[in-house]
């Protein structure tokens, strides 16, 4: 026993290592741009929120932002890995497996948008690389079960694909230094099961230390203003 725990210190350690050597020159500013953003930033950078929400429409910039305070994280050497998940939701009857490769080839058609972030900071090549040192890990919510997380910052996105129980599950994974940050729309879920994002939503209270939930609106939204057109046609 004692020599696996010498081994974990030593694979921490190593990773701190390597997300030095990937590191680039170019500082990271997290600058708001309204002010559904301004108190988001800020929920992040607070070290009593172990459990950040971050609700509402797309372009709001939620994962955006979760991404770039993770990215911060690792190159602060405020933790030794970053996770991203999300649920494994089928698109036209098509899901993880039918994808070629590993799970983290599996994982990255889904999150293409965060890679895109990754790739800001660092080369593709750097990211895949980090990505094979376990880093930067992808992995589908069904692999946290069971899992407890230390010294990471975990950027769960699409949470309104998530059941209640799962939500449990991942908020019932977090061990030393490690954070949470959940993203999703609550109207934008693709099944039919009972949300779980929305359930959480029902649950928190001002009595939930720890626990910060940022809400944003469709006079948050940040992209092109032919997205909120769009919305509008859809009425949302």
């Amino acid at each position: 026993m004692g020599k696996k725990r010498v081994n974990k210190v030593i694979n921490i350690h190593e990773a701190k290592n390597q997300a030095l050597q990937y590191k680039r020159s170019q500082t990271i500013d997290i600058i708001p741009r309204n002010s559904a953003q301004e108190i988001y930033v800020d929920a992040l950078h607070d070290d009593n929120n172990r459990i950040i929400f971050a609700i509402g429409p797309a372009g709001t910039g939620k994962t955006m932002l979760a991404v770039l305070r993770a990215v911060k994280a690792l190159r602060n050497k405020e933790v030794s890995r970053i996770v991203i998940t999300r649920p494994a939701v089928a698109v036209d009857g098509e899901n993880h497996g039918f994808l070629p490769g590993d799970i983290n080839q599996k994982m990255e058609p889904w999150v293409l948008p965060i890679l895109d972030v990754f790739n800001e900071f660092w080369s593709p090549k750097e990211v895949q690389q980090m990505i094979n040192d376990k880093v930067i890990e992808l992995s589908p919510l069904m692999y946290m079960r069971g899992r407890t997380f230390k010294d990471s910052i975990i950027v769960f996105d699409e949470a309104q694909n998530s059941s209640p129980e799962q939500m449990k599950m991942i908020l019932t994974r977090l061990g030393t230094n490690t954070n949470i940050i959940i993203t999703g729309d609550p109207d934008q879920t693709d099944h039919k099961k009972q949300n779980g994002l929305k359930d959480i939503q029902n649950r928190i209270n001002n009595f939930s230390p720890g626990i910060c939930m940022c809400t944003f609106t469709r006079d948050h939204i940040e992209r092109d203003e032919i997205v909120k057109t769009v919305l509008n046609l859809y009425g949302e």
